[in-house]
């Protein structure tokens, strides 16, 4: 009815199709469009024997016919509106989720169809991610419904992704345990039937993983962890009298976890004068938290990436080039730890990152995938409900 516009039986229905491509603008007819398809995604969704029809559906509407093959001028109109709306945000969205479906799918269910604009592109790693799916995949007009199905999927698998890791982690406790028992026995060699192998559920190596979670989790400064160092800033501002004298306490704990060399050469001066040159009318004023969350998304923008129309985001790759991706999400993670209502900010962020490099294999973008990765650590393991306390005794 919608995609080859010909052909359907109902004259009833076809008419009143009609009647709505005639009266509905070229603005419009997206989101009517994109109401339409979410009607049944939002079915299927909740029916997993159905969650399939969804990829299909993508894959329907991305072979859609072109305008110029059909007869009659309303057939053509309404060809021409969908590949439009193939252009569209909303259609971009539609494909992240039919992605994320798939690759939440077992094997054995799997379309035959691929959702996918380039061969192993950071795009197919959008189920890695929960905390990219809300921004990835709703958009102002998401109906409650929809939200909820997103809601539902992030919450899934971000649960198994924690239970993941804490069975990695407990499987390398045991092994150290293990290789130091019989290091004491004077063996060599441990019986193969002792361990069995978990899979480490990240995309880094285990020296990579193992680094992340002592640094996200063990002390980073005079035997101090992110969290000790967040709230002990908290108790000395409960006391700042003034915005401007918060800046300079920010600034002050922003870079004590900066390497200092290239601090000194290249990012202290431009993070103090950011900071000094943010919301300059209200210096004077009592702190409140109207004005320390926006100074951390503002601190967001300047570290990671401004926005969609200005995706310029060189000072983060400086950051990681200097830093690395571990330090570099820890430097973010301090903010976060001040004031959690930020993390969505911080989210979004890298959710426009993600967009801007979706189409490009990963092993062009290493340094995102990474980013990425270290991200969904640090937060697993700062908001996450499982414990994962036993990296500790590795």
């Amino acid at each position: 009815m919608f995609i080859k516009a010909t052909g359907y039986q109902d004259n009833r229905i076809r008419i009143a199709l009609e009647n709505i491509i005639e009266n509905t603008t070229e603005a419009e007819f997206p989101l009517f469009f994109n109401r339409c398809c979410h009607i049944i995604v939002n079915r299927w969704q909740m029916q997993p024997h159905c969650k399939i029809e969804i990829i299909e559906l993508v894959c329907l509407l991305e072979r859609a016919l072109p305008p110029g093959g059909a007869v009659s001028r309303h057939a053509r109109k309404q060809r021409q509106l969908i590949k439009d709306f193939l252009s569209s945000e909303y259609f971009v969205r539609l494909q992240r989720l039919a992605r994320l479906i798939d690759g939440s799918l077992e094997p054995e269910y799997r379309s035959n169809n691929r959702i996918e604009i380039v061969s192993n592109s950071v795009g197919d790693l959008i189920q890695r991610y929960p905390y990219l799916h809300q921004h990835c995949l709703l958009t102002e007009g998401s109906t409650e419904e929809f939200q909820q199905t997103v809601e539902t999927i992030q919450a899934g698998i971000q649960s198994d992704y924690e239970l993941n890791l804490s069975q990695y982690i407990t499987h390398r406790v045991r092994l150290a345990r293990l290789v130091k028992k019989y290091k004491a026995a004077n063996k060599t060699k441990i019986p193969k039937r002792l361990i069995q192998k978990v899979e480490n559920p990240t995309l880094l190596s285990d020296r990579d993983l193992d680094r992340a979670l002592r640094h996200y989790m063990g002390k980073v400064s005079h035997n101090h962890t992110y969290y000790d160092l967040s709230q002990q800033f908290l108790t000395h501002t409960a006391q700042t009298r003034s915005y401007k004298e918060f800046k300079d306490d920010l600034y002050e704990y922003i870079v004590s976890g900066v390497d200092s060399r290239f601090g000194e050469r290249r990012f202290n001066n431009k993070l103090y004068d950011c900071l000094q040159d943010t919301m300059t009318e209200f210096e004077d004023r009592e702190l409140d938290e109207f004005l320390t969350m926006r100074t951390y998304c503002q601190l967001f923008k300047f570290l990671v990436v401004d926005g969609k129309s200005n995706s310029n985001h060189e000072r983060y790759l400086d950051l990681i080039t200097y830093l690395g991706e571990v330090k570099t999400i820890g430097l973010l993670l301090k903010l976060v730890l001040l004031c959690g209502k930020v993390k969505p900010y911080l989210e979004q962020r890298f959710s426009i990152l993600f967009s801007h490099y979706e189409a490009v294999s990963e092993d062009q973008a290493p340094w995102l995938v990474k980013s990425l990765e270290n991200l969904q650590v640090a937060f697993s393991v700062h908001f996450g409900e499982a414990d994962f306390s036993l990296i500790q005794i590795i």
